[in-house]
């Protein structure tokens, strides 16, 4: 799953900041996209979830998210065009960093924006540096 974050310093706590205090924002697009993958039977199977139960957690995860709207479509700028409603969310929810198991797909195009492009495990350690 890949998630735009921006982290803001002394910024109240509201919807989308989670605990660490990093604001956490996607766009319509992409959770429909979410929805589509993890409903699919081979997700499904790894998790043990119904469609119900997928359906609750994407539910809970909407209302911990930021919602973006874009303002201005940056494509094409990625080899995958299904990703490039990520670097629409980053750029419009004006995102520190793109976050994603896909690095190499974000760059250069991530660059071009000032954008980080990390993997989780590097959000993480840096989230728990601050």
């Amino acid at each position: 799953m890949t998630v735009a974050t921006s982290r803001r310093r002394n910024t109240p706590r509201t919807k989308g900041t989670c605990a660490m205090g990093c604001i956490v924002c996607t766009a319509i697009a992409m959770m429909l996209e979410y929805e589509e993958v993890l409903t699919r039977l081979e997700h499904r199977e790894a998790t043990g979830m119904t469609v119900e139960e997928v359906g609750a957690f994407l539910d809970g995860f909407a209302a911990f998210l930021r919602p973006v709207f874009p303002y201005f479509l940056w494509r094409p700028r990625l080899r995958n065009p299904d990703d490039e409603m990520v670097l629409d969310a980053a750029v419009n929810g004006q995102a520190e960093a793109i976050v994603t198991f896909h690095v190499p797909d974000y760059l250069p195009a991530a660059r071009q924006f000032h954008l980080e492009v990390l993997t989780p495990a590097e959000a993480l350690q840096r989230l728990r540096r601050r």
